[in-house]
C-alpha cells in the first residue's frame, strides 16, 4: 500500500483542505466552486473529505490534478459532469417526463410532477432489490470512464482523499483513503438505500456516507497538514419558510438529516477552539481549526428534492455558474483570512 503524503502546495499558495457535501445533481454547485478555486490558483489544496456527489467531484478533480495539475482537475470535472448529463438522458426518472418544462412554465414546482410522484412512490413501496434485481448503476460506467482508480491508489503527488460511507451492519462511518479507492467505493459513498442496493466493499455493505458524515471533518483534523478547512455546502442549513406540503417536508427532513453530522462536528470544533482561546488546554497539543464556508442558501432553497435527480445539462451548467460566483465572492471577501482566522463565526453558524 502506498503511503500518501500531504500534497505540497505550490510556492506562494495558501494550503487548505476542502470538505465537499453530497446532494445528487446539486453537486454541480460544488463543481462550479472547485472550478473557480482551481482557476484562481491561490489555494494549495492538500486534502479533501467528501461524500456522495462530493466524492465524485473529489475523485474526478484529484485524478485530473495528478495528470495535468489544476487545469487537469478542471478538465476532468467538466468531463465527469458532461458524462452525467449524457448518461442521464437515458436513465434519469425525470428525463422520462417531457411535461416537466411545460409544468415549470406555469410555475408548478418539479416536485409536484407526476413523474417524480410515481418514482418516489415506487421506491417507497418496492426496494431496489425488487426494482433493480440486476443491480444496474449507470454511475459506475461514468466513473470508470473518467477516472483511473489505479493511478489514484498509487500516485503520491495527487490530493489526499477521505471519502465517507455508512456501514449498514454497524451503523458506523467508514472513511476510505486513496489506496482504497475504486468505483465500488465511490458508489458506496453515494448509495441512497431507496434507489440502489447496498454496495459491498471487502465483505461489508455500505450506504450513502451522508447519514454519518456529510462530509466528515475529523479526518482533515487528524491527517490534514493545513489547519484551514473550506466547507462547500450543498444542503441549506436554514430555511425561512415552514414546509407544509409533502415534498417540502420530505426535502427538509432530508436536509436536516444530512446536515446533522456536520453540525455535531462543528460544535465540537467551536468548543475546542474556545478552550484553546481561553488557555484551558495545551495549544501545542490541540490545533485551533480555521473554518471557512462557501454556500448559497438563497439559491439552493429554491431547488426541491426532485431536482437532485435532474441531469439536464442546462440545469447542471446553471448550478456550476452559481458555484463559480459563490467561490469568486468568497475569494474576494475572505481569501486574506486563510491561514490567519476563520472566515465565519463557527459558534454563531452551527450552534
Amino acid at each position: 500500500m502506498t503511503q500518501m503524503k500531504p500534497l505540497r502546495p505550490k510556492r506562494g499558495t495558501r494550503p487548505v483542505n476542502l470538505a465537499l457535501q453530497g446532494g445528487g445533481a446539486h453537486g454541480a454547485f460544488a463543481w462550479g466552486v472547485l472550478d473557480k478555486l482551481l482557476e484562481d490558483g491561490r489555494l494549495g489544496i492538500q486534502a479533501m473529505s467528501a461524500t456522495s456527489a462530493g466524492s465524485m467531484n473529489a475523485v474526478a478533480m484529484a485524478y485530473g490534478i495528478s495528470i495535468g495539475g489544476y487545469e487537469g482537475g478542471r478538465a476532468k470535472l467538466e468531463e465527469f459532469w458532461k458524462e452525467i448529463a449524457r448518461t442521464g438522458q437515458m436513465f434519469s426518472p425525470l428525463q422520462t417526463a417531457p411535461w416537466e418544462k411545460w409544468l415549470a412554465g406555469f410555475g408548478i414546482h418539479p416536485d409536484y410532477s407526476p413523474a417524480f410522484f410515481a418514482f418516489d412512490a415506487l421506491t417507497h413501496m418496492f426496494s431496489p432489490y425488487q426494482l433493480n434485481p440486476m443491480n444496474f448503476n449507470p454511475l459506475r460506467d461514468v466513473l470508470e470512464k473518467v477516472v483511473d482508480f489505479k493511478r489514484l491508489n498509487e500516485c503520491e503527488i495527487t490530493t489526499r482523499l477521505f471519502l465517507s460511507a455508512t456501514n449498514v451492519r454497524t451503523g458506523k462511518i467508514k472513511v476510505f483513503e486513496n489506496a482504497d479507492l475504486s468505483s465500488d467505493v465511490v458508489l458506496a459513498t453515494a448509495c441512497l438505500p431507496y434507489i440502489f442496493q447496498a454496495v459491498e466493499v471487502a465483505g461489508e455493505h455500505y450506504w450513502d456516507g451522508g447519514f454519518m458524515g456529510n462530509p466528515a471533518i475529523y479526518p482533515l483534523i487528524y491527517h490534514g497538514a493545513s489547519r484551514d478547512v473550506v466547507i462547500v455546502h450543498v444542503n441549506p442549513i436554514e430555511r425561512p419558510k415552514l414546509p407544509v406540503t409533502a415534498p417540502e417536508i420530505y426535502d427538509r427532513i432530508n436536509e436536516i438529516s444530512f446536515n446533522s453530522s456536520l453540525l455535531r462536528e462543528m460544535r465540537a470544533i467551536a468548543f475546542v477552539s474556545r478552550l484553546v482561546d481561553e488557555g484551558n488546554v495545551d495549544a501545542k497539543r490541540y490545533n485551533r481549526m480555521l473554518i471557512h464556508s462557501i454556500r448559497d442558501d438563497a439559491e439552493m432553497i429554491m431547488l426541491g428534492v426532485a431536482t437532485k435527480l435532474n441531469p439536464d445539462w442546462e440545469f447542471l451548467s446553471h448550478l456550476k455558474a452559481v458555484g463559480r460566483r459563490s467561490a469568486e465572492d468568497w475569494l474576494t471577501n475572505h481569501f486574506d483570512k486563510v491561514g490567519k482566522t476563520s472566515s465565519i463565526d463557527v459558534a454563531g453558524t452551527f450552534l
